[in-house]
């Protein structure tokens, strides 16, 4: 089948299609800067325009949706009540629901008359049990305000998880994997019998392993010390959190391959604790899963760097586990389940 995918950010629109039985990619259009000041495109519907798209030779459209809660644990056919889920869960992930959400509906006007299919890269993460998915929180945090670990990345370690169970030549239900997503954003995921049961992001994508610019996991009481004694506003600590902290914050460089490449002490600093950090959560998955086929790096980072990949199994503990480097390939774990909704609806 010919499957579009569409992936619709804030000020970007990217589409692949994409033949699912050849995995040929027939089409790969990107265009950004949508709605920004001095930019020629005002809107996603104009972005779709000047791709010059012919729908009439798409047999259905899959669309990237950050955040499905636990409204979605698969993907699905989109209809109204679909796009009013992803609108309300929007609160959860402002900055990509309604980006997402914006992409469905422009493409959608374009192509009425094909199945569209919302994949979330939460889904993945839904098999979670609740001891790893709550906060130790006030349970009605969780009851009434949704407040939980949702995890992300899903697409991506799904895809790794099939691919790794390949190579391994075992079934994907009985495969035992540590799979870590290293890129700029970057999670880690135990996987036990083909299913998530942890994941190292939480609530939002800032939690977990140390990141291009994200702190990652920190002491919550931090952020009311740099409030009430540092004076900061709440605002400018998201943003520091998000966008100034994790190898930025260490070395003021968030690319990997720069710093590597550095002598600066500080460099040397900030792989140290981001490769400490990746060994700590795989520790733990490890203590939580018992025993792994084998520990699967992807992400820009994890399928090009070799250097990380040795740093991090060079503990004592992980010499004698079996490690893969996968090219992950998350528009075609996206076609692939959009195939799969039209077989099980029969469309």
């Amino acid at each position: 089948m010919k499957i579009g995918v569409i992936n619709a950010g804030s000020s970007s629109l990217k589409f692949r299609l994409i033949e699912t039985g050849t995995k040929k990619i027939l089409i790969s259009q990107i265009v950004e800067n949508i709605g920004e000041h001095g930019s020629e495109i005002k809107d996603h519907h104009e972005a779709l325009e000047r791709m010059g798209i012919d729908f009439s030779k798409i047999d259905a459209i899959g669309h990237r949706v950050v955040h499905g809660g636990e409204e979605f644990s698969n993907a699905v056919l989109i209809d109204e009540r679909v796009k009013d889920a992803i609108e309300k869960l929007s609160i959860l992930a402002p900055l990509h629901n309604k980006a997402n959400l914006e992409g469905i509906r422009v493409a959608q006007a374009k192509a009425p008359n094909i199945p569209h299919i919302a994949v979330f890269d939460t889904a993945f993460h839904a098999t979670m049990p609740k001891a790893a998915s709550l906060y130790a929180l006030p349970y009605e945090m969780y009851e009434k305000h949704n407040i939980r670990r949702y995890g992300f990345h899903g697409t991506s370690h799904s895809y790794v998880m099939k691919e790794a169970a390949c190579t391994l030549l075992k079934d994907v239900n009985s495969v035992n994997l540590i799979t870590l997503h290293l890129g700029n954003g970057a999670s880690a995921c135990a996987i036990q019998n083909g299913q998530s049961i942890d994941t190292s992001m939480g609530f939002t994508p800032l939690e977990g392993l140390i990141m291009g610019s994200r702190s990652g996991d920190i002491d919550p009481s931090v952020v009311f010390y740099m409030h009430n004694e540092l004076g900061m506003s709440l605002e400018s600590i998201e943003t520091m959190l998000n966008k100034e902290s994790g190898l930025m914050g260490i070395c003021n460089e968030n690319d990997v391959r720069k710093v590597l490449k550095s002598q600066d002490e500080h460099a040397k600093l900030a792989l140290e604790m981001m490769i400490r950090r990746i060994q700590k959560y795989i520790g733990a998955y490890l203590a939580i899963l018992g025993s792994v086929d084998a520990i699967v790096f992807t992400g820009g980072i994890g399928e090009n760097s070799s250097y990380i990949r040795e740093s991090v199994m060079s503990s004592e503990l992980l010499k004698n586990i079996k490690f893969l480097s996968i090219e992950t390939n998350e528009e075609l774990e996206i076609a692939n389940e959009a195939v799969e909704v039209i077989k099980s609806k029969g469309i």
